[in-house]
């Protein structure tokens, strides 16, 4: 049994080891004094203070950090009335092709996704003048992909929650709108948190969809990464990688404590509430 155990765990270190020395060695080699990747020739903090004067890539930054706040907070919004139809509403007209479509971007090509909205939106501007490819344009095209993966997570807390929650608020005399707001989203809470930092970091990262949608002068930091690695990566791309992941980190374990203070909290309550 204990062979069995160590062979798990030895496959599993492997694992995360294959997942994690990339984005290791990437947080090491940004402090690399060296133009030249994987050639160290000591510590150094240069290319962070040369980052500061690279206007292009901390434009691209706070671009793509505005792009997925607003792309993430849209899509919850939107996921979570998606998911509560298909959770509460299991038979109306046309309940099938309205599922389909919230969760076509799943398994569709990016490419494709990325193309058919560019068209429309060029067949939009064209006819009304509006919207110039920028930032609307771009939020637009990370919220329709944000929308089908927040609607996964947010349906499967639904799902586990028990309706005798909602049955009992309204036997209480509590509107539709009421048990909605003061029961079902206090519930999904830590679902809505997974899937906001879900289609954030889907937005910050995304390259194919943003290639199509951006404009002049609207360059994410994936797009300016990408167009620079063509040509050679510089070592300043290893410091906003760096940081990235700094911000990134920071934002999943602040989430991780409110979500297990926000359990923590419910299991109290649910027990307190046995008592009684």
């Amino acid at each position: 049994m204990n062979a069995y155990r160590w062979f798990g765990r030895g496959w599993l270190s492997l694992g995360y080891l294959f997942l994690y020395i990339p984005i290791i060695m990437l947080i090491v080699y940004s402090f690399n004094n060296s133009s030249q990747d994987m050639v160290w020739k000591g510590f150094t903090l240069h290319w962070y203070s040369a980052l500061m004067d690279d206007h292009e890539i901390i434009a691209g930054f706070f671009l793509s950090l505005k792009v997925a706040t607003l792309s993430a907070t849209f899509s919850v919004v939107l996921g979570t009335f998606t998911a509560y139809v298909l959770n509460n509403y299991r038979k109306f007209n046309g309940r099938a092709l309205f599922k389909g479509m919230a969760s076509a971007p799943l398994v569709m090509p990016e490419v494709i996704i990325g193309l058919s909205l560019l068209l429309m939106l060029v067949g939009l501007e064209n006819a009304f003048g509006f919207p110039q490819r920028g930032l609307p344009t771009l939020v637009f095209g990370h919220t329709v992909l944000g929308v089908a993966y927040s609607t996964v997570v947010i349906e499967s807390r639904l799902r586990e929650m028990s309706k005798s929650l909602s049955e009992a608020a309204m036997d209480l005399g509590c509107k539709p709108y009421q048990v909605f707001g003061l029961v079902t989203l206090p519930n999904i809470s830590q679902s809505l948190v997974s899937a906001w930092l879900l289609t954030f970091t889907l937005s910050l990262d995304d390259v194919v969809v943003s290639a199509f949608l951006t404009g002049p002068g609207y360059s994410t930091m994936p797009i300016v990464i990408f167009s620079r690695a063509r040509l050679g990566l510089d070592p300043r791309v290893n410091t906003v990688a760096a940081l990235t992941i700094l911000v990134v980190t920071i934002a999943v374990v602040l989430s991780s404590l409110y979500m297990a203070r926000k359990e923590r909290k419910r299991q109290k309550e649910i027990s307190a509430a046995f008592k009684h």
